[in-house]
């Protein structure tokens, strides 16, 4: 490491522990129960925290949403100005910063957080703990025990509104469908089937690179690691967006996609916890999310509801030509390359990974209909509020409208099932599961990759 980025990384370093130090002495004096006082007509004033393509898509979202853009935070100076760039046509002028700390000492009363997924949980609760409300993007958080801990500090303060990303929760046609499976329409459930597309963004299968690269200008690499454990920078390898290949950082697929394609099956099943994960992947365990994966979830039954079998498949994995219905493949003229299949004995529903189900086809009809327009469900009354968007629907709860539809409860409960995947591959053994104490019951060296063990000097 040169002598230039190494001061500057002391410096980073510096700032963090100082700016610490100052949330630490806020929250003595109570901060963290004061919001600031609004009018009744007055706007949301929210903070940014995690500007790169996600943070710049929720940032221009919303713009739309009647709300006043405050705060941007970033520890790529770069991706700052990109977003100061998509505000430079509307009236904000809002406050930028390198430390989410920095952000969180302004006039704030909301925050979204787009930052990588080993942020995730420690951004969440400094936010939710200095009493704002929190928009954080999926999975929301990149260990399960972090995911339960913030189930629980949302529990704790009630007042304060959570949603998580996982955009398709707002989708008329998976809360339609929601509505039908649990309805009984489709009959017993037993086996689902998700895939998702091979990812473009990281390349899976990598060992640790050796050596370093010179850390562009602006980018504070020591704050990007954060809690995570200290990697060199390596131009393309990590940043930006390639992070999701790396345990260290992120989940691979299945944490990328598994809040969307696990979403509808986890609500209109009524999922708690898996029993048991298997995985099927080439190789052994490295650095970096495998290719070619296949993972099994087994749910046991509950309630009247049969046990369960998911299937998950990325990285060019499909399910079993005999297992896809042939009127799919014959709508798309192939093979879908991502969907959620929900097999019931009297038919299934099929959709894109977001929504999860666009159509429906019982076992008497020759051909797909589409989910909100199908009238043999007619029966089954529409309970489920529609979405004014995701992102919109959480700033309205915040001033005081409908509650979320994918709250910190909802939202982390689907991402500790989805991560135990992760525990799974990562363990390279099958595992019984003990989703309530969070335990791999058969494999104990499992815990390690359960619960952070947080790198000295970044310690939340």
């Amino acid at each position: 490491m040169n002598n230039k980025l190494a001061a500057r990384n002391k410096f980073a370093r510096r700032r963090f522990l100082q700016l610490t130090a100052l949330a630490a002495g806020s929250a003595a004096l109570g901060f963290p129960n004061l919001l600031p006082a609004r009018g009744a007509n007055e706007k949301l004033n929210v903070g940014f925290i995690g500007l790169g393509g996600q943070g710049r898509s929720r940032l221009k979202e919303i713009l739309g949403c009647d709300v006043n853009v405050t705060a941007l935070c970033d520890v790529d100076e770069k991706q700052t100005g990109e977003c100061r760039k998509i505000l430079e046509t509307t009236p904000y002028t809002p406050k930028t910063c390198l430390d989410y700390r920095e952000l969180l000492q302004t006039d704030l009363d909301a925050v979204v957080i787009a930052t990588p997924d080993h942020w995730h949980a420690p951004i969440a609760t400094a936010a939710l703990k200095s009493g704002r409300h929190v928009f954080c993007e999926k999975p929301l958080a990149h260990w399960i025990y972090e995911a339960r801990e913030l189930r629980l500090l949302a529990q704790q303060n009630p007042r304060l509104v959570t949603q998580m990303g996982n955009q398709g929760s707002a989708s008329p046609n998976m809360r339609r469908a929601i509505e039908l499976i649990a309805g009984g329409v489709i009959g017993k459930v037993r086996e689902v089937h998700v895939w998702v597309p091979r990812s473009k963004s990281f390349k899976p299968g990598q060992p640790v690179p050796v050596g370093e690269d010179a850390v562009p200008a602006g980018l504070h690499w020591d704050a990007w690691l954060g809690p995570a454990p200290f990697h060199p920078y390596k131009k393309g390898i990590y940043h930006p967006e390639a992070w999701r290949a790396w345990y260290d950082f992120g989940g691979g697929s299945i944490a990328d996609w598994g809040c969307h394609g696990l979403n509808l099956p986890f609500r209109a099943l009524k999922l708690d916890y898996p029993t048991r994960i298997e995985t099927d992947v080439p190789g052994k365990p490295v650095a970096s999310y495998p290719e070619h994966v296949r993972i099994r979830f087994d749910f046991a039954a509950r309630n009247a509801l049969p046990p369960l079998t998911i299937w998950w498949y990325d990285g060019g994995r499909l399910p079993p030509a005999d297992v896809v219905p042939k009127s799919i493949v014959s709508y798309y003229g192939e093979m879908p390359a991502g969907g959620v299949l929900i097999l019931g004995d009297k038919g299934f529903t099929f959709g894109a990974p977001h929504p999860g189900a666009d159509y429906i086809q019982l076992a008497d009809e020759k051909k797909l209909s589409g989910i909100l327009r199908y009238q043999p469900g007619g029966n089954i009354p529409e309970s489920l509020p529609h979405s004014p968007g995701h992102l919109n629907e959480w700033t309205l709860a915040c001033a005081g409208g409908p509650p979320t539809f994918s709250s910190f409860e909802v939202g982390g409960h689907l991402t500790e099932i989805a991560l135990s995947g992760v525990v799974a591959l990562r363990s390279g053994k099958t595992l019984e599961w003990d989703g309530e104490k969070m335990t791999a019951t058969n494999t104990p060296e499992a815990g390690k990759y359960i619960r952070p063990d947080y790198r000295t000097g970044w310690k939340i």
